[in-house]
């Protein structure tokens, strides 16, 4: 993206560009020094990156893997800014818009698709990071709860973002504002959770042996219950099997849940835009580098780790308050779990239940599934009459959110710490991606219409996605729904990102648009061995995303799984017809 350019802008650039030429120089603590006063597009790409679904993933995989799980966040993180990087390389090589190259030197449908694909991204994961933010202003941070507060957040939560974003499009004076704004808040969201784990160190809660262990990657994830779950799961005897595979397909969900968020599509489109947005061209490609590591992979390890940690600690193999019949100590009466936990919980079991009887009796299935007072009274009783065991299993694995944290956090951290620094935190979580979602979709519009200048073209694409996501939160994001549905939205976004990486990745290997940037001998055996080491991990992921699907497209009886390869078969059969006719429409034109 171009920007309307003035004297003192290109002084600025040009000032930049010297300070980078004479730290080279002064040996490595100057260069540094440099690159953190220089850097931008990397917190960007925090911002956006520390969303809820960063929060939501890291909450759920320590709740039902605790600790074993550590080395999940960062090694799909190292292969995204494995991606990232090379993005970077490209762009600042050429200079040229990545939609336009990607158009021109690859493929127009792969081109496209990557378009399309961040814009669908938009849109899905802007409405829950609004029902998230509104959550944590009326849960944590005083707001009135009921319908009116939450139209009430909802809409100064738009106005706020917009405000925000407007300033970005403000020359070179708005790009420097907006990102320093990103970075406090970036900095709010990392000391929030820090104070959390701090708090936990100093009573006495974390196991940092075992912590540091889960560092080790583990596969046995995949096939296989945390360890630390397999006793209770044994204790049901024959309905071993059925709790088995439910934690396995949370893992495992939980898992390319969070490997989406770590780097997902749009985050592959606003790099580059960002960074030509800024001006820098193959002079700043240290910097750029640098900027991911510093603005990017540190800022979401310490937060996502942070999260793991606490949720690992506090709800990790612990039942939920309220569901076994336990007493309070404090005043000798029955705790009584919310509603929306209860509704899991009696759903949970209800599916151990019919899972034993369709083996025999699938009319019997069919007639407990009917919604009618005769069928909910039967389920109710075999509620009751399941084992102990049962009971337990399900209390312990049932899905939580972050208000259950906070709120277990309380009797440990105070008041303070587990309902406002952690509202705080969660807030500056879902606010920033408000933000930067806004932004890359203001790129999309300007890409689309190839008009790079537009500001108000930029501002529409904006508004779009704000008003998509309020509206969405207010109306399909609702209650329970509206934190849980973050697992869901990762793993549509993990089906999307393979179209990013294998685009880049034919980019880095274009002579014709690299020209004698392109990496030779050694740097390009070793950039394509990582590359290729990152598509080897989204790939699979992807490919796991997509086949777990089971559930019928809305609308449809058809498998959401078959719906969606079909979709890649034709933009496959598309993308080699476009290519097989290139070369005659290039003889012609020449």
């Amino acid at each position: 993206m171009t920007e309307q350019h003035t004297p003192a802008s290109d002084l600025a650039l040009e000032r930049d560009r010297r300070l980078l030429r004479e730290a080279r120089n002064r040996g490595p603590f100057e260069r540094l020094a440099t690159y953190a006063r220089l850097s931008g597009p990397g917190w960007l790409q925090s911002a956006i990156t520390l969303g809820g679904g960063s929060l939501g993933g890291s909450l759920f995989l320590g709740a039902i893997a605790g600790f074993s799980i550590m080395w999940v966040q960062p090694l799909a993180m190292l292969m995204g800014v494995v991606m990232l990087s090379a993005i970077a390389y490209v762009t600042l090589s050429t200079g040229k818009r990545p939609f336009q190259a990607i158009a021109e030197h690859v493929n127009p449908v792969l081109a496209w698709s990557w378009i399309i694909a961040t814009m669908m991204a938009n849109m899905v994961w802007c409405m829950p990071q609004f029902g998230l933010a509104t959550a944590a202003l009326q849960e944590n941070l005083g707001v009135p709860a009921g319908e009116t507060g939450r139209i009430t957040a909802t809409v100064l939560l738009a106005l706020l973002a917009l405000g925000i974003v407007w300033i970005y499009r403000r020359g070179n004076r708005g790009v420097w504002a907006f990102e320093i704004i990103v970075k406090l808040m970036v900095a709010l969201i990392v000391l929030s959770f820090l104070g959390v784990v701090v708090a936990m160190t100093i009573f006495g809660q974390l196991d940092w042996a075992a912590i540091f262990a889960g560092f080790v990657p583990d596969t046995r994830l995949l096939s296989q219950p945390a360890e630390s779950l397999r006793p209770a799961v044994e204790a049901t005897g024959t309905a071993a099997t059925y709790w088995s595979d439910y934690i396995v397909a949370g893992q495992r969900d939980r898992m390319i849940s969070v490997a989406a968020t770590a780097v997902g599509i749009n985050m592959t489109f606003l790099l580059p835009y960002s960074m030509l947005a800024r001006r820098w061209d193959r002079d700043f490609r240290g910097l750029g580098i640098f900027d991911l590591a510093t603005g990017l992979f540190i800022p979401f390890i310490f937060v996502t780790t942070f999260i793991v940690i606490a949720a690992a600690a506090q709800l990790h193999n612990e039942p939920a308050p309220g569901l076994l019949g336990e007493v309070d100590e404090a005043t000798g009466r029955i705790v009584q779990p919310d509603t929306g936990m209860e509704n899991r919980f009696n759903r949970l079991l209800n599916h151990r239940i019919l899972w034993e009887i369709e083996r025999t009796d699938l009319e019997r299935v069919a007639r407990l599934n009917e919604d009618t007072d005769k069928a909910r009274a039967e389920l109710e009783a075999l509620r009751e009459a399941l084992p102990e065991a049962d009971h337990y299993i399900a209390a312990v694995v049932i899905d939580r959110d972050a208000w259950d944290l906070a709120r277990a956090l309380q009797p440990l951290t105070g008041p303070i710490v587990a309902q406002y620094v952690f509202g705080i935190g969660v807030l500056g979580v879902a606010l920033s991606t408000i933000i930067i979602l806004m932004l890359i979709n203001g790129f999309v519009f300007t890409e689309m219409a190839n008009r790079p200048d537009s500001r108000w073209l930029h501002r529409a694409g904006a508004i779009v996605v704000v008003l998509v996501g309020a509206v969405g939160s207010l109306t399909l994001w609702r209650e329970e729904a509206r934190y849980f549905l973050v697992v869901p939205t990762s793993v549509f976004g993990m089906m999307l990102a393979p179209i990013a990486y294998i685009t880049f990745f034919c980019l880095m290997n274009n002579r014709k648009l690299l020209g004698d940037q392109m990496p030779t001998g050694l740097r390009r055996v070793w950039w394509n061995g990582i590359m290729l080491a990152a598509l080897g991990f989204v790939i699979p992921a992807a490919g796991w995303a997509i086949w777990t699907r089971t559930a019928a497209f809305p609308g449809t009886d058809i498998p959401t799984r078959f719906v969606a390869l079909g979709v890649i078969g034709v933009l496959i059969v598309l993308g080699l017809i476009l290519h097989m006719r290139k070369p005659r429409i290039t003889e012609k034109t020449a």
